[in-house]
């Protein structure tokens, strides 16, 4: 017997999950929310793109944590780089919210860039380009960025390395982190570290924004 793949949330759930984390959704934007989980949640039965398997959980962990970051800082219309996109996260919901973005999503795995491009399609993204690629083999292509972002890379000493290089001229990192990492962080050379800023529903993970050689950025309010 085939596996039934449960709906996404409902709209109701995603407003009330948005006001949690100071969001706000119009009607197209929840639809694209929707859709979004709708296509990982069937391709998560072949290709095990995220470990978490409820839907709920995926609005507030995958989306509202993304999502949340542009609630405290200005993305505008800049060029944003993410690395170790996985399955979107946190590049897509963030271009989901702030649509003048211009987003790369660098993705090494096949299966993984195979399915942003699907979704990408699928909820007609402009300016959205997936780069099957190790970040590190990237420069002046993606040059100048204004945000070099990571979710979920691990490892953060070569990407700061590499975001601060001179021919990838990017301007800010955004990275969402675990407690145990931010002291680690904070003392690499390079950046200027504003004070992190905890995330909604959680006691250890927060977002951590480091200016490149120069004075923190403000924190909108």
């Amino acid at each position: 017997m085939a596996t039934q793949i449960p709906a996404p949330p409902s709209s109701e759930a995603i407003h009330r999950a948005a006001k949690e984390f100071s969001l706000s959704f119009d009607g197209e934007q929840v639809l694209k929310i929707q859709h979004y989980i709708r296509i990982l949640l069937q391709w998560n039965e072949k290709f095990n793109l995220t470990a978490i398997r409820d839907p709920l959980e995926i609005l507030y962990r995958h989306f509202c944590e993304s999502m949340f970051a542009a609630t405290k800082f200005s993305l505008g219309q800049g060029r944003l780089a993410d690395v170790g996109s996985g399955a979107g996260f946190p590049g897509i919901p963030l271009k989901i919210l702030c649509p003048g973005i211009q987003l790369f999503l660098i993705e090494s795995n096949l299966k993984k860039a195979t399915f942003m491009a699907e979704v990408i399609r699928e909820l007609g993204l402009a300016d959205t380009q997936v780069l099957v690629r190790r970040y590190e083999e990237l420069g002046e292509e993606l040059a100048p960025l204004d945000f070099v972002c990571s979710k979920a890379l691990g490892e953060f000493r070569p990407l700061l390395k590499w975001a601060s290089s001179a021919h990838l001229a990017a301007a800010n990192v955004l990275l969402w982190i675990g407690g145990r990492d931010l002291e680690g962080i904070q003392k690499l050379s390079g950046w200027s570290w504003q004070e992190p800023i905890s995330i909604p529903h959680s006691l250890r993970r927060m977002i951590l924004l480091g200016r490149k050689g120069g004075p923190s950025v403000g924190v909108s309010t």
